[in-house]
């Protein structure tokens, strides 16, 4: 853990102003800095190590001002750079204590540009630090919670920072099942993708250096300052991915920095980096942090004191990234980080929608018999078009089922394949029943008809359970069955969100909306079928399936279990 303090000597042609907004209990600080050539890069870029560097202290300043004592700092993630600064702009890093639990506390920092001549500001990156109190002697720390009466912004932070440290608290889980479930798809030849013609060995990209703590690197307690050490990080990922594309590649966003044990005055750091994987117009380094003393050097016997994996993009002239080439992996090790780089930009993706998704605005339509064709149309045909998109990533299968994810810009679909043995007919009579869902899947507590407009189209009032002590949820769907026209088509079920008056929202439920579910049935046999179910996921379905996303949990599974138990029930009814 890197051992952080308030820096009071800053730079000449930099400034910093501390905070506390009346009668908010909001702790906040300011950092400006005027960029100048020895801040800049050879393109006369801001370097992101020097930007890391005064992030770190600035947040620093406003965790120490909240606690009253030395606070160090544990990790520093959700990392996202947006703009690129130049020499002669202006940049302003603002950090703010979000959220303070028991011994630690969240605190944003919020970085933006400012170009000189015109006044205008863009903003450069977000990024959330956590940061531990380190009291003096044997006193247990307290931390004081925050007294939260400042604006909706703030407030809504306040409310994130929790769900934030449930996610990294989460983290670890996640990422030891994923891994599990992404070595099995790799065994089945199913896992995005080694190239069947490698153009680059991962092994070619292998960078190591080393830096001698020396006093002015380190804070007031004689550690390595956690700034310089992300600073150090920064470069030798750099050099890294430039071996892969051979050109200049740009810091586009950070995993996590964890900060994992101390360093000291006098130590040798060693960094270790590599290219772990490519994803077209992305590529993921990962970097690795050695601290010896010098009975350690002499010994060979390193402490490993941070982490991190950092995503570079290479910038195009016309402003569209470019692509990087394939690569794959020679060693065992190589394999680790490539499908580790993999389940780590799944995490990534369910994270970004868990914390970051937008109210879509209102999904629904209004229902009447005058526009009943349409609705119904329409309800099949956006089912067809999502179960025909391109691009279904493999999440995790096994010999009945499969779960599967698709990201289109913010747009985020699931899709479940489960083998029943059953006719698809029975399967079809059993999922268009609606309200016979209740006895398969736990999230329905109840459904009820509220207007059948004919023998395929009908309306239903759902009612589901909670989630994470929140109010229950209910949504008034449209159900909309057809049967095959032909051989080899499927059996459909399509659900989406109506509004009916005779059905309003009821305050003691959040109305949610589907905007496109359904099932999709293929027949493959006598008395077996293909059962696919699709979902594309609104802020109303995102709580009941954000844990199989990010991977705590295996809820869609058990769920589909669960279906393909109840459709075969009834199998030996089904043969004769």
């Amino acid at each position: 853990m890197d051992q952080n303090w308030s820096r009071g000597m800053l730079d000449m042609d930099g400034s910093c102003e501390t905070g506390q907004e009346k009668g908010s209990g909001l702790v906040e600080v300011q950092m400006c800095q005027s960029i100048l050539p020895c801040h800049a890069n050879h393109q006369g870029e801001l370097g992101a190590g020097q930007l890391l560097k005064w992030m770190d202290t600035t947040a620093c300043l406003a965790a120490e001002r909240h606690a009253g004592m030395a606070c160090v700092t544990a990790s520093m993630d959700d990392i996202q750079f947006e703009e690129t600064v130049r020499v002669g702009q202006v940049i302003n890093i603002k950090a703010r204590v979000n959220r303070a639990f028991n011994t630690s506390m969240e605190v944003g920092i919020y970085v933006k540009v400012q170009e000189v001549l015109s006044g205008t500001t863009k903003r450069v990156c977000v990024a959330f630090s956590t940061f531990v109190a380190k009291p003096t002697g044997t006193h247990k720390v307290s931390l004081k919670p925050l007294d939260i009466q400042g604006s909706v912004e703030k407030m809504l932070e306040y409310s994130l920072a929790s769900e934030r440290r449930r996610l990294r608290l989460y983290n670890e889980e996640a990422f030891k099942n994923l891994m599990k479930d992404y070595y099995n798809l790799q065994d089945k030849g199913l896992c995005s993708r080694k190239p069947i013609t490698p153009v680059v060995s991962t092994e070619l990209t292998r960078v190591e250096s080393i830096e001698l703590v020396l006093p002015p690197h380190a804070n007031h307690h004689g550690n390595t300052f956690g700034g310089q050490i992300m600073a150090w990080m920064e470069n030798v990922a750099t050099v890294s991915a430039s071996r892969l594309c051979s050109c200049y590649p740009s810091l586009g966003a950070v995993d996590m920095f964890r900060f994992r044990g101390p360093s000291n005055v006098g130590d040798r750091l060693v960094f270790k980096a590599m290219v772990n994987n490519a994803f077209q117009t992305s590529v993921e380094v990962g970097v690795r942090v050695e601290a010896y003393n010098c009975e350690e050097w002499n010994e060979g016997t390193p402490r490993h004191i941070n982490s991190a994996s950092m995503i570079y993009y290479i910038p195009g002239l016309d402003g569209e990234k470019q692509t990087f080439p394939d690569v794959t992996y020679t060693t065992l090790d190589g394999e680790r980080r490539f499908i580790g780089a993999i389940v780590r930009k799944r995490i990534r993706m369910a994270r970004k929608h868990i914390l970051y998704s937008k109210d879509e605005g209102p999904i629904s339509v209004p229902w009447d018999r005058s526009n009943q064709v349409y609705l119904g149309y329409n309800n099949v045909a956006a089912l067809t078009v999502l179960a025909g998109k391109r691009g279904w990533e493999a999440s995790s299968i096994n010999d009945k089922l499969g779960v599967y994810v698709h990201e289109e810009a913010d747009k985020l679909c699931l899709k479940v394949e489960m083998k029943v043995k059953t006719t698809a007919f029975h399967a079809f009579s059993l999922l268009a029943d609606l309200p016979l869902r209740p006895q398969w899947d736990k999230n329905y507590l109840s459904c009820e008809e509220v207007e059948k407009a004919d023998d395929e189209e009908t309306i239903y009032h759902i009612k589901c359970s909670t989630v994470k002590g929140s109010k229950s949820r209910d949504f008034v769907v449209l159900l909309s069955k057809r049967q095959p026209c032909k051989d080899g088509d499927p059996y459909v079920v399509a659900l989406r969100s109506v509004t009916v008056a005779t059905v309003p929202p009821d305050e003691n439920s959040i109305r949610s909306e589907v905007k496109c579910a359904g099932f999709l049935i293929h027949e493959i046999g006598y008395i077996t079928c293909k059962v696919s179910y699709y979902n594309q996921v609104t802020s109303g379905v995102l709580p009941y399936v954000e844990g199989s996303l990010a991977g705590w949990s295996k809820s869609m599974e058990e769920t589909a279990m669960s279906c393909m138990s109840f459709l075969e029930q009834d199998l030996l009814t089904t043969q004769f």
